[in-house]
């Protein structure tokens, strides 16, 4: 195992509430990175430095990219299209008291998997949902705490998933937009944190998050520890990999909760040539 430390570069200087759900949107060479409680999206461009902030009506949980242009958004009442002209229409509107959106992924086919959870954090009290350009819905988990990370491998037959307060990551079967046998892939000991956000490198490795962890760990394929980032704040909540050449990973921060936050705390680190990621689809829809 390889240990890297202070290699991280701060990419955008903020102090994010709850900042979730980076992710690189090739089509405008930028950044898509969130604070789910400040219902702010965030954009950021590496090459020009230029950043912009979007405040929308609600806790937003996840922005993907749309195959069309445009923009997926996770909701706190449901998922929205955000169309090119900034034109927002509901494509699935589902308001549950004290629940809102969380994570949210684009599988291979361009389905949206969609994560919810209670305010409260709750057992049971959230889903994992498969939504299509149409407009259908499918709750593929029903009893999920904190629906996280969700990502799948390069080959699309492994679908792995975090529900954080189970401190795992798990691994599903996937083909044709179903998910089968589902086991556990690794498990995060205590007192390391919990598993929050993750992503999926070119390499089959799982890269996760780890809220309270102060962390990023890679897994290989065969669930063996091999790589952590270590971070100087505890609220470490997601990766993606981004840049040209999608070789940059961009970690975002919390500040929630924390009585004495770092100075970075909130921020958008980087850790440049940290791996190889694999281009993301996007959004049929």
């Amino acid at each position: 195992m390889t240990t890297y430390t202070r290699t991280y570069e701060v990419a955008v200087r903020a102090e994010a509430t709850l900042g979730e759900g980076p992710t690189w949107d090739a089509a405008t060479g930028t950044l898509l990175w969130l604070d789910i409680l400040g219902s702010r999206l965030h954009t950021y461009d590496p090459v020009t430095g230029r950043r912009t902030v979007r405040v929308t009506d609600q806790h937003v949980g996840a922005a993907k990219p749309r195959a069309g242009g445009g923009l997926v958004l996770n909701l706190r009442d449901g998922v929205g299209l955000l169309d090119p002209d900034d034109g927002f229409r509901w494509l699935h509107h589902e308001p549950v008291p004290g629940r809102r959106a969380n994570d949210a992924a684009v599988a291979p086919d361009g389905s949206l998997w969609a994560g919810t959870m209670r305010y409260d954090e709750a057992p049971g009290g959230g889903t994992l949902s498969r939504l299509t350009g149409d407009g259908s819905v499918e709750v593929v988990l029903d009893d999920v705490a904190v629906s996280n990370g969700t990502g799948w491998s390069p080959d699309g037959r492994l679908m792995y998933y975090i529900d954080s307060p189970t401190r795992r990551v798990d691994v599903f079967d996937h083909a044709e937009g179903r998910v089968s046998g589902r086991r556990p892939f690794v498990g995060i000991e205590e007192g390391a944190g919990f598993p929050d956000g993750l992503t999926v490198d070119a390499d089959g490795c799982v890269w996760v998050a780890l809220w309270d962890g102060g962390a990023v760990r890679r897994y290989t394929p065969a669930g063996e520890l091999d790589r952590v980032i270590e971070l100087p704040t505890p609220r470490v909540t997601a990766c993606a990999f981004g840049g040209a050449d999608l070789t940059d990973l961009y970690i975002t921060t919390a500040r929630v909760g924390l009585d004495a936050p770092h100075p970075v705390a909130g921020s958008l680190l980087v850790v440049p040539g940290a791996g190889k990621g694999v281009a993301q689809p996007a959004f049929a829809g």
